[in-house]
């Protein structure tokens, strides 16, 4: 089985079974990748999850094929082919389809014809024999049936040995796959209705090429009943395989067989063959989607931050006001209250501008964190004018998006946090601090609530946690956490560690005011040495009595790091920063069995910039003050804008107008783009030319590139678009265009 993965990862064999054996001694990924890089040959995080997964996969085959195996046992119908055929099984759906013949089934129309005795007349219309004098004879005993009907009987066993043959079924399914063809109309009550599957009205294209944003866009139409969705498979290419393998033309008497096999491919193989195509498409629609989920909301959690500086955060409204709080630079709530900026009133506008001149001289706060949902174009032209007026220039206002604040501020964590303030009050605070530390704030909300990605409800949710859970704990030790401060929230996601442990850290951290080493975690209820193991790498303790405690060098190599210090006459602490004396270091003169170059060389990172934080600072995007609603927008308009999501087929851009646009994948740069990643990520500022708008759809076409072709606002898309409008518009080809035809004209008429 390792090697097995080994060849298909093109990795090495010590590598797969490195990861195995350490997944399986507790190991979680973030620790594996980070700190048994000599043992893995340096695999990253992506690799060794690769490992893990075709490793659950095929420990999950097997036990499939054990439970397989002794059914059939039990039926005493193995044989020493099929056995070996059942060990040979590479997937899950090849053995299925072995199993298939001997899987117990509800009663069938092939179960009630056996019961009648007619297996044998089956087995005479498969070998090709006269059926007359067989039939004869069993109208004798059984007078109330017709030899047609014995006969129709007779073909549904054949029918059913046709559809379980496992060869000719993998045939038809690389068929269907390579050949297919899906396409989707829309139903006759939508006919003239604009909806956003519109168009999806009348479209189709091939199964092998579709991507996963087309089929789960086509896929909610069909839910949502607006869409048909259906396939057209190559059905004259299909029968002719099924005969050519099931009928000898030399024996003749092939009627019989003949009308069986069509039966078999009309009533069982191809509504089979469509179920097939819509799982395997789900789930690599699935699959794909989630990667892109994952990533976005990696990029999202590692975003730049604003660092450790008071802000005035707002929660933008018309009619109940905005409410607003400032927060000192550790995210303490220092002070909050309700303004009605964009009010008609201009009593309540003068002391909304009041209010915060007042906050503003009181707490300096260096940003004011407004949330982008209602009201935020205009309250933010309200601050700028004010702030402008009033001269003030060390404070400035951006917008930040507020995804999920208010799932938060609902949560149990936040009622904890803030028991006496109103959920509105919390969403502020939560806003304000994502922008401070987008990682440490957004942790403590649902992946999903997030909003990372078009179609997350769509798709498996299972995997989605899965996916989403482990991108969080990657961005969370990546950039590695402050044990004196982290919330609960934040230490859960530490590898090693869980909500009970986390909350048992806080609860120790609070009774004795902070950890002083990270020895000090062996003291925490139910916290042991591997947990130790797996997490204290990973936890930072700033300004401890050891200056190691404050980086990323793993307990376990102290020693290691003490004995460098020693031999170049200094103590740690002297060792710390000094890069000078570091660069005198020979790494060869420090490996062991158990550390090797790899460890050496991220310890020397360490020592010479401890508990780096690897984020960038924030740059904010410049809005144009007279652009605030989608009306606003002109095509050739050249503005800045956050990327906020990222799909396969482009990326999504807030320019400050309360709907994102869309940079088709085609307009994202000058030179050619195969992936939107290469280019570009969440959370980063980009600048971009408008190239059309539909108000209506309240739809905005957006380029990248240098010197970007427009149209007018309200026109038709750019050539750029129709990729994205449309999708690729294929001709049906090959012996099943006439199947094709046929079935669009079913549709027609209904």
């Amino acid at each position: 089985m390792l090697e097995q993965i080994a060849k298909e990862l093109q990795l090495k064999p010590f590598q797969v079974e490195a990861v195995v054996s350490l997944i399986e001694e507790g190991g979680t990924i973030p620790f594996i990748a980070r700190y048994r890089k000599e043992r893995t040959g340096n695999l990253d995080e992506v690799q060794i999850r690769d490992v893990r997964d075709r490793y659950e996969y095929l420990v999950e085959l097997g036990e499939r094929k054990e439970a397989v195996l002794a059914s059939i046992t039990e039926q005493g119908k193995l044989t020493p082919e099929l056995q070996k055929a059942l060990a040979q099984a590479e997937t899950k759906q090849s053995l299925e389809d072995l199993y298939l013949p001997y899987k117990p089934k509800r009663r069938t129309r092939a179960t009630l014809a056996r019961e009648l005795g007619l297996e044998p007349l089956a087995k005479l219309i498969v070998e090709q024999k006269p059926t007359t004098q067989w039939v004869e004879g069993f109208q004798r005993e059984h007078p109330e049936l017709s030899a047609g009907e014995l006969l129709s009987k007779a073909r549904d066993i054949v029918a059913e040995w046709v559809s379980e043959l496992a060869e000719t079924r993998e045939r038809l399914r690389k068929m269907a796959w390579g050949e297919g063809v899906i396409f989707s109309q829309v139903k006759k009550d939508y006919a003239e209705v604009k909806t956003k599957f519109e168009q999806y009205y009348e479209y189709q294209e091939p199964v092998r090429t579709i991507p996963a944003h087309r089929f789960l866009a086509i896929r909610r139409g069909e839910e949502e009943a607006i869409l048909r969705l259906k396939f057209a498979l190559p059905s004259e290419a299909m029968l002719e395989l099924l005969k050519s393998h099931w009928v000898d033309s030399a024996l003749g008497h092939a009627e019989q067989l003949e009308s069986a096999i069509e039966g078999a491919y009309s009533r069982l193989l191809e509504p089979a063959l469509e179920v097939e195509l819509r799982l395997e498409l789900k789930t690599r629609a699935d699959d794909e989607s989630i990667v892109v989920f994952g990533q976005n909301l990696k990029d999202l959690l590692l975003a730049p931050l604003g660092g450790q500086v008071p802000l005035l955060g707002l929660d933008p409204g018309f009619r109940t006001g905005s409410k607003w709080v400032v927060i000192d630079p550790t995210g303490k709530l220092l002070d909050y209250g309700t303004i009605f900026p964009v009010a008609s009133s201009t009593q309540k506008a003068a002391e909304a501008k009041k209010t915060i001149l007042a906050q503003a001289q009181k707490h300096r706060p260096a940003y004011i964190c407004l949330g982008n949902g209602t009201a935020s174009r205009e309250v933010f032209s309200f601050l700028r004018a004010l702030l402008k007026e009033a001269g003030v220039t060390a404070c400035q206002p951006i917008i930040v998006s507020e995804s999920g604040a208010s799932v938060y501020s609902a949560s149990d964590l936040a009622r904890e946090e803030f028991p006496e303030l109103d959920v509105s009050y919390r969403g502020a605070i939560s806003i304000a601090r994502r922008f401070q530390d987008p990682l440490a704030e957004l942790v403590k909300i649902d992946p999903k609530s997030i909003g990372v990605g078009q179609y997350q409800h769509d798709v498996n949710q299972r995997k989605l946690k899965r996916n989403l859970d482990e991108a969080v704990e990657s961005a969370v030790n990546f950039v590695g956490v402050n044990l004196n401060t982290a919330s609960y929230s934040l230490l859960a996601y530490v590898s090693g560690l869980n909500e009970s442990l986390a909350k048992g850290i806080v609860h120790y951290r609070d009774q004795h005011g902070g950890f002083q080493s990270r020895k000090e975690l062996l003291q925490v209820a139910r916290f042991g040495p591997k947990a130790f193991e797996q997490s204290a790498g990973f936890l930072r303790i700033l300004k401890g009595a050891n200056p190691l405690d404050g980086s990323a060098v793993h307990p376990e190599n102290y020693a290691l790091v003490e004995t460098m210090a020693k031999d170049l006459g200094l103590g740690v602490k002297e060792l710390v920063l000094n890069e000078k004396e570091i660069q005198k270091i020979k790494k060869e003169n420090y490996y062991s069995e158990q550390v090797g170059s790899l460890t050496i060389q991220d310890i020397l990172r360490e020592l010479a910039r401890p508990g780096r934080d690897p984020r960038s600072s924030f740059k904010a995007p410049k809005l144009l003050d007279e652009v605030t609603e989608i009306t606003d927008l002109q095509a050739g308009m050249k503005l800045e804008g956050r990327v906020t999501n990222m799909t396969k087929f482009g990326v999504f851009v807030d320019i400050g107008v309360h709907q994102d646009g869309l940079i088709h994948i085609s307009e994202l740069a000058d030179q050619f783009v195969g992936d939107p990643t290469e280019v570009c990520q969440v959370g980063q500022v980009i600048s971009v030319t408008v190239l059309a708008v539909e108000v209506e759809r309240k739809r905005i076409s957006l380029s990248a590139r240098k010197n970007p072709a427009t149209l007018a606002v309200g026109g038709k898309q750019p050539q750029g678009q129709a990729a994205l409008s449309k999708g690729p518009q294929p001709v049906a080809t090959g012996n099943f265009q006439r199947d094709l035809k046929t079935l669009q004209e079913k549709f027609r008429l209904r």
